[in-house]
């Protein structure tokens, strides 16, 4: 199956959300279907596929690094076109899969073959723990087009994930469109400490329901 998608059981919804996994993990891994089923609660369409390189692991259980970005790129503009014609689309995804999304509404897209800026499709980007850098090595910045992005977009981090720490995104410069907002004592997952006092469920109920509030406010702005 190409694709997971999971509908409102009243089958009505107004906006769908494109939904990408990250590096290590596909479609089908339990944080995707947790948000996935959190938003279609609140009555949003979540459609998620895997890249390529994914689908191949699928196929023959053998692990392989990720797609390079021109290819990942190519592949996601694929998925956007298929569902673009449905109705409003919020595309994002999890670490890797949001800075995707991220990309391909902005001129850095047309650095691929094939790939041009999709921004006049997409009414919102969300992006699920944003791999600003590697860990420990914040020099390799990964952020530097969400200084010109256009389509709105939210930056859901944990406060204590380690591809960008809150004290560090805060830090950052962003486009006006950039909305920032943290999970409490979550780290690149969303997962906090015990000694916090918070849990990881309330975390995740917290990323549906800021994600929920996102995508709406994209699809019908005040």
């Amino acid at each position: 199956m190409e694709y997971r998608i999971d509908t409102p059981e009243n089958g009505q919804f107004d906006a769908t959300f494109l939904f990408a996994h990250g590096a290590g993990a596909g479609m089908d891994h339990e944080f995707m279907s947790a948000i996935a089923q959190g938003l279609t609660a609140k009555g949003i369409r979540v459609v998620r596929f895997d890249f390529p390189y994914m689908v191949k692991r699928r196929e023959d259980g053998k692990k392989r690094p990720p797609d390079r970005q021109p290819k990942l790129l190519l592949d996601f503009q694929r998925h956007l076109m298929r569902f673009a014609e449905e109705g409003p689309l919020v595309i994002g995804g999890k670490s890797m899969g949001g800075r995707m999304a991220s990309l391909l509404v902005t001129d850095e897209a047309e650095s691929a073959p094939e790939v041009s800026n999709c921004q006049a499709w997409v009414q919102g980007v969300a992006c699920l723990g944003f791999p600003f850098h590697p860990p420990g090595k914040p020099e390799n910045f990964r952020g530097d087009h969400l200084k010109t992005i256009a389509v709105p977009t939210l930056i859901l981090q944990g406060e204590r994930d380690t591809f960008g720490t809150r004290s560090e995104v805060e830090g950052w410069t962003y486009a006006d469109t950039v909305r920032l907002a943290f999970v409490p004592d979550g780290d690149h997952s969303f997962k906090p400490r015990k000694a916090s006092g918070y849990t990881e469920a309330g975390n995740r109920q917290l990323a549906v329901a800021l994600l929920a509030d996102f995508i709406n406010q994209c699809v019908s702005p005040v």
